[in-house]
């Protein structure tokens, strides 16, 4: 017969294989001040001039707190079985401390429900990088006390979704929230203090430990990972000294959360271990608070690091042997944000983190590509550049699946062209153009017309 040009003949993939798309509450929701809802450290840094891109805000965003019965709707239109979005933090609790605020609860039932109903299942994270201004004010992840105030927060939430949701993400991108936030300075809060960057993560860690903790004595049978962003880390050349450099930049930048959840220590040969304690703020017995026994892992996968050694040391304390890196290798295609398009690097740091993730299932809670394709002369959206990237991607993962390794879904990033952080609104992530000039109307792009058939075909054309 002949072949239906529609279909996808490359890689198959199991029938149960989760398809789904990611969202985060900063980015899309906007509604920044209604309904009780408080401030958090993104307000503050993006309504701080000079912070971000454009001199652009999160104020509205994509307007998804009022319309996100379309996103959810755009969801199952493409025949996506899985909808990862975030809670605000100072929605629910807009001091970071006391009760829960009822109309931001009720907006994350609502929005829940929503998602049920339409047959999807809810991916939802805690923590997506919104901490209320009050805690940073109190020294933000930085101190201490932030990881018992966000287990205060995770049973608030528990307690309100906990009978909705089955599926969790504790932590998004810790890795990328501290080093941005407190030591390079250059996301909210803006901080540059190479040792309170260093605290901020083991107090992310102990945070980590807690959420999971209260998700899991609210409903035993819920699942519970975090989504790390990984990336392998390529020597800049043969020579022994940027090899060992590259080691030790995977054990700082991919295993420094995911060693402590699951083992309860840090990873050998980053910090010195006479002066380990002393940098994190390490205290008797946190070697169990920091654990977390996952159901599942999240990675995020975007491009590749260069690593080089830095004889020359750098800015933060006992880690002057650590090395330099730069984020991509130099020689390969680029997204629109300037990152290396490396499919094959996906491959490598799925082989790469199965080695110490074991059998535990992972789900790939992040992918996708900036490219700023807009509304050709006839309206449509032909993102060609997101497809190829999306099918070498897909491909790549193929591959690593075939080779063992326990993949169950994959999340594109993302649903909808959105805040980019500190980029403003100047790079397109989605498969759904947003017209932020007019009222924040949506439309499937190309790629979300290919990303559907892939979904229901569970194979790669």
């Amino acid at each position: 017969m002949p072949k239906d040009e529609n279909r996808n003949d490359g890689p198959g993939f199991p029938a149960d294989f989760i398809w789904g798309a990611a969202t985060a509450a900063y980015q899309i929701e906007g509604a920044w001040d209604v309904d009780g809802k408080g401030e958090s450290i993104w307000d503050r840094f993006a309504h701080t001039p000079g912070k971000v891109r454009g001199g652009d805000t999160g104020d509205v965003a994509c307007d998804s707190y009022h319309r996100f019965a379309e996103d959810i709707a755009l969801v199952k239109a493409m025949g996506l079985g899985s909808y990862r979005y975030s809670i605000a933090w100072p929605r629910v609790q807009p001091g970071g401390r006391g009760g829960a605020n009822p109309k931001g609860m009720d907006y994350y039932r609502r929005l829940t429900d929503a998602v049920l109903e339409a047959g999807l299942r809810p991916l939802v994270t805690l923590y997506h990088w919104d901490l209320p201004q009050e805690l940073e004010d109190a020294g933000g992840w930085a101190n201490r006390d932030t990881a018992a105030r966000f287990g205060d927060f995770a049973n608030l939430v528990a307690d309100g979704l906990g009978d909705r949701v089955r599926h969790w993400v504790v932590l998004n991108e810790p890795k990328t929230f501290t080093s941005t936030g407190y030591w390079l300075g250059v996301h909210a809060p803006g901080r540059s203090d190479p040792r309170a960057f260093l605290r901020a993560t083991h107090t992310a860690n102990l945070a980590q430990g807690l959420g999971f903790r209260a998700l899991k004595a609210h409903r035993a049978d819920c699942e519970v990972g975090s989504a790390f962003d990984v990336a392998p880390m390529y020597p800049k050349s043969p020579a022994y000294r940027d090899i060992a450099a590259a080691e030790r930049w995977h054990r700082f930048l991919n295993l420094w959360f995911l060693l402590p959840a699951l083992h309860g220590r840090y990873p050998d040969g980053v910090l010195p271990v006479e002066e380990i304690d002393d940098l994190l703020g390490f205290l008797p017995g946190d070697d169990q608070r920091i654990k977390a026994p996952f159901d599942f892992v999240g990675l995020n996968y975007y491009s590749p690091w260069l690593v080089s050694d830095a004889p020359q040391g750098c800015d933060i304390p006992g880690l002057n042997c650590i090395g330099e890196w730069a984020r991509g290798r130099g020689t390969l295609p680029k997204t629109d944000i300037g990152w290396d398009i490396d499919a094959q690097g996906f491959e490598d740091i799925l082989l790469r983190m199965r080695e110490e993730t074991g059998n535990l299932p992972i789900e790939i809670s992040e992918c996708g590509a900036a490219f700023n394709t807009g509304p050709g002369a006839d309206g449509e959206i032909d993102d060609q550049a997101r497809i190829d990237f999306l099918r070498r991607h897909l491909q790549a993962m193929a591959r690593a699946m075939q080779r063992g390794v326990p993949v169950r879904a994959f999340h594109h990033w993302s649903l909808l062209d959105n805040f980019e952080w500190a980029e403003g609104y100047s790079q397109r992530f989605g498969v759904v153009h947003v017209d932020f000039e007019h009222a924040q109307a949506r439309k499937l792009k190309a790629s979300g017309h290919w990303y559907a058939r892939v979904a229901a075909d569970h194979a790669i054309r």
